[in-house]
C-alpha cells in the first residue's frame, strides 16, 4: 500500500525498492572521510553551543535536505509526513481547496490549482504566493503547517491573501472547502469534436483516455471529426501512464527513452499495434504548466506526427526520479535519469514548442503574468543535447491577426477559453462551416467545466 502512495505522486518515477548499501563507506576514499570528518564537526558545534537546544532528528532531516537540495529541484526526502499527504492526496477524501503548493524561500507557491475544485473555481493561478491564511500571515512557516491549515472538514469557509506577479495589489479571495476527487481524465463532445482533458497522470489515466475516447463516439454515435487533448497545467504522474496514454493513439514506434548516468544505462519503450482514434486528427493542447509525464506524451505525438501540438511552450522538465525506499514511511527521491523523445530530444530546460503558437487571449494577466518554467528554477539540470537555435531564422515581428481579441470582446462571443476554442475551431473546419458553427455555439452555450485560464 505504501509504495502505491508514493506511486500516485511521484513525477515520472520507477518504483525501486532499494535497500541502503552499508557497504559503500568502506569503498571511500580518504577524501570523502575528511569531508564526513567536517560534517561531525558542524554536526557536533550546533548540538553543544546552538543558542536553543536541538534534536538530533531536526539536524539530520535538515543535513539530508540540504544534501538533496544541492542536487536538483527534484530530488527529496519523503518523511513520515509526506507519506500521509501522499495517503490523503491518494484517497481522494478530505476536505480541501484543491491546491498544489511548495515552498520557495519560505513562501507558499502555488504549483497548479486542481480543476473543479473551490481554488480552480476562485482564480487561484500557477505561480501564485499565499501569504495569509485567515487574515494570520504564514511567511517563514513551514510548508506542512499551511497544508494543515487549508484542509479542514468539508463546508468552511476559509480565506487567502495572494500575491501574484505583475500585480500591484494582494488579491483576497473566500472559498468553502470541499471534498477533492481525484478525476485524472473528464471528456465532453463540441460539435462533432471529441474533447479529452488529462489532468494528471495517476494509475488509471490510460485506462480512462481509452474509455473517453470510446465514450466520445458511443455519445455522437459515429466517429467525431478528431479530438483535442488537453495537457495544459497538467504537472505530470507516473512514466506508465504518460507510456499508455501516448501508445493508446500510436501504432508503432518508440515513444521514449531514459538515459541514466552511463552511457550504455538506456531503456526505450515502445508502442504496441492498436490507435484507438482510427488515426483521426488530434491536436495536444500545451502551456507552460504541461510538464514531465505531460512532456513524453506532447513530444511523442509530435515526434510521429500523430498529433498537432498547440498553445504555449511547455514546462521543460526532463528529469526521471526514482523512489528508494529507506524505511517503513520514509523515501529517497532521487534525479537518476533524463528522457528523450522519439527524435532524441530532451525537452530538459527547453520544453515542446508548438507546432502553432496560440496565446491565452480570454486571460486578463497572460501579458503581464510572469511565466516560471523548469529553467527558472534553481540548480535545474543542463540540458546536454541542445536543439539548433533558430529564434533569428523564425523570428517574425508582425503581429498575428488571428490573436488581436481581448478579454472582454471573447467574453462576449461567449469564449472563456480561447485556446480550447481555437483547437476545437481548427478541427471542425474539416466538417465545413456548420461544425465551425457548431463548435462556436457549444462553446457559448455551455463551457466546458474544465476551461483552463
Amino acid at each position: 500500500m505504501k509504495s502505491k502512495l508514493l506511486q500516485a505522486a511521484a513525477l515520472v518515477t520507477t518504483i525501486a525498492m532499494v535497500p541502503v548499501a552499508t557497504g559503500a563507506m568502506a569503498a571511500a576514499d580518504t577524501s570523502a572521510y575528511r569531508e564526513m570528518d567536517k560534517f561531525l564537526d558542524v554536526y557536533n558545534r550546533v548540538k553543544a553551543d546552538y543558542v536553543d537546544k536541538v534534536t538530533d532528528e531536526q539536524l539530520i532531516k535538515g543535513a539530508i535536505d540540504g544534501m538533496l537540495a544541492a542536487l536538483d529541484p527534484h530530488s527529496s526526502y519523503v518523511d513520515a509526513s509526506d507519506f500521509d499527504n501522499l495517503r490523503i492526496q491518494t484517497e481522494g477524501n478530505y476536505g480541501g481547496l484543491g491546491l498544489t503548493v511548495s515552498m520557495e524561500d519560505g513562501a507558499v507557491k502555488v504549483v497548479s490549482p486542481q480543476e473543479d475544485t473551490p481554488a480552480g473555481r476562485a482564480g487561484i493561478k500557477s505561480g501564485d504566493f499565499i501569504t495569509h491564511i485567515d487574515g494570520k500571515l504564514i511567511y517563514g512557516g513551514t510548508l506542512d503547517e499551511a497544508t494543515a491549515q487549508m484542509r479542514g472538514k468539508p463546508g468552511t469557509k476559509i480565506s487567502l491573501t495572494l500575491v501574484r506577479p505583475g500585480r500591484d495589489k494582494p488579491i483576497d479571495v473566500t472559498l468553502v472547502r470541499e471534498v477533492i476527487v481525484q478525476r485524472p481524465v473528464k471528456w465532453e463532445v463540441k460539435g462533432d469534436v471529441g474533447y479529452i482533458n488529462i489532468n494528471t497522470f495517476s494509475e488509471a489515466t490510460g485506462a480512462d483516455t481509452r474509455a473517453a475516447v470510446m465514450a466520445i463516439d458511443k455519445s455522437l454515435g459515429h466517429k467525431p471529426l478528431g479530438y483535442v487533448v488537453d495537457l495544459r497545467e497538467n504537472g505530470g504522474g507516473l512514466l506508465t501512464q504518460a507510456i499508455e496514454v501516448s501508445d493508446a493513439f500510436l501504432e508503432r514506434g518508440e515513444i521514449v527513452s531514459q538515459r541514466g548516468r552511463e552511457k550504455d544505462d538506456i531503456e526505450r519503450y515502445f508502442a504496441k499495434p492498436g490507435d484507438v482514434a482510427h488515426g483521426l486528427p488530434i491536436i495536444v493542447l500545451t502551456d507552460s504548466g504541461t510538464a514531465s509525464a505531460s512532456e513524453i506524451v506532447a513530444g511523442a505525438l509530435q515526434d510521429h506526427h500523430r498529433a498537432l501540438v498547440m498553445g504555449e511552450r511547455s514546462f521543460g522538465k526532463g528529469s526521471v526520479q526514482t523512489l528508494l525506499q529507506l524505511g517503513p514511511r520514509t523515501a529517497l527521491r532521487l534525479t537518476t535519469a533524463r528522457y528523450f523523445t522519439p527524435s532524441g530530444r530532451s525537452v530538459q530546460e527547453g520544453g515542446i514548442e508548438p507546432d502553432i503558437r496560440v496565446p491565452q487571449l480570454s486571460d486578463p494577466d497572460y501579458k503581464s503574468r510572469p511565466v516560471f518554467r523548469e529553467a527558472d528554477l534553481r540548480r535545474h539540470l543542463i540540458n546536454e543535447i541542445k536543439s539548433p537555435d533558430n529564434a533569428v531564422l523564425e523570428e517574425d515581428t508582425k503581429d498575428d491577426p488571428r490573436f488581436t481579441a481581448t478579454p472582454e470582446s471573447l467574453k462576449k462571443q461567449g469564449v472563456e477559453d480561447f485556446q480550447l476554442w481555437y483547437a476545437l475551431k481548427t478541427i471542425a473546419r474539416l466538417g465545413g462551416p456548420q461544425q465551425v458553427a457548431a463548435v462556436t455555439q457549444s462553446m457559448a452555450s455551455n463551457p466546458p467545466a474544465s476551461g483552463k485560464k
